[in-house]
């Protein structure tokens, strides 16, 4: 990988962006990256949960200045792939079947927002900052939206896609982009503590339940949702996952996908 550094260890597959010289900025290329390297991962039995971090002082600083530049220059065609390479970037980190942790070190600005939002959980330093700017230069964040209005939940997404205000750590633990913000020097140890807890789940039940938390998000109450939740719970009391789960945890034993763990 060129712009991206891979580490794997007890489960944890950790992907860096590493362009610290433009903030993380991404490009067509990182594009491909990101959409290649969740793609596999998300495939490979071995890995547990995929951390998205990045090096240097910014998290990510949305677009990389080159790429826009070459982009001024694109037809409606020309731009139309380009944004949809990046819908579906963002789409295979949100529907990886493993459970994804952002660890956001540093400030965030327009679409590297979505990849913060695409995750399941995000950790941040209390010192990162945080700015929806697409309005300023006179664009919209379109294809970050379905991800930060799940997040941030529409009210607040009304404020700061407008606005274009940079916030801070209190701001976006309140509204929910940021599950929780520490301070800087305590982010590994934080992010380290959620990766081992991560690891302890079954594995088929942690794919199951993110589909759960996919369909289930934003639908009214009504029969069939009562019925599918309790036909979801049935079948997966049967799976063979699901039966050494339950007979571990009666006889007060590790499930079989950590036995080999120590005590």
């Amino acid at each position: 990988m060129k712009h991206l550094d891979l580490r794997f260890d007890a489960g944890v597959s950790t992907v860096t962006l590493n362009r610290p010289d433009v903030r993380n900025a991404f490009n067509d290329e990182v594009i491909a990256e990101l959409t290649a390297v969740f793609l596999e991962l998300g495939r490979r039995p071995e890995v547990r949960c995929v951390v998205l971090a990045a090096s240097g002082t910014a998290f990510c600083a949305g677009a990389d200045l080159n790429w826009m530049k070459r982009m001024a220059g694109y037809s409606r065609d020309e731009n139309l792939d380009d944004a949809t390479a990046l819908a579906r970037m963002l789409e295979v980190i949100y529907e990886c079947p493993k459970p994804t942790l952002a660890k956001v070190q540093g400030d965030v600005y327009a679409g590297g927002l979505g990849l913060v939002a695409a995750c399941d959980i995000a950790i941040a330093a209390d010192t990162a900052h945080y700015c929806v700017s697409e309005v300023r230069i006179g664009l919209i964040p379109a294809t970050i939206s379905p991800y930060l209005i799940r997040a941030m939940g529409a009210r607040a997404a009304h404020r700061w896609f407008l606005t274009a205000e940079r916030f801070g750590a209190a701001r976006a633990t309140a509204c929910g982009l940021v599950h929780e913000a520490v301070p800087a020097g305590d982010l590994d140890a934080r992010v380290a503590a959620l990766t081992r807890s991560l690891v302890q789940a079954g594995p088929e039940a942690v794919k199951a339940c993110k589909k759960l938390l996919h369909d289930v998000a934003g639908q009214e109450m009504s029969d069939s949702l009562l019925e599918d939740t309790a036909e979801r719970i049935a079948d997966i009391r049967v799976t063979p996952e699901g039966r050494e789960g339950i007979s571990a945890f009666l006889d007060k034993r590790k499930p079989n996908w950590l036995a080999g763990e120590g005590s």
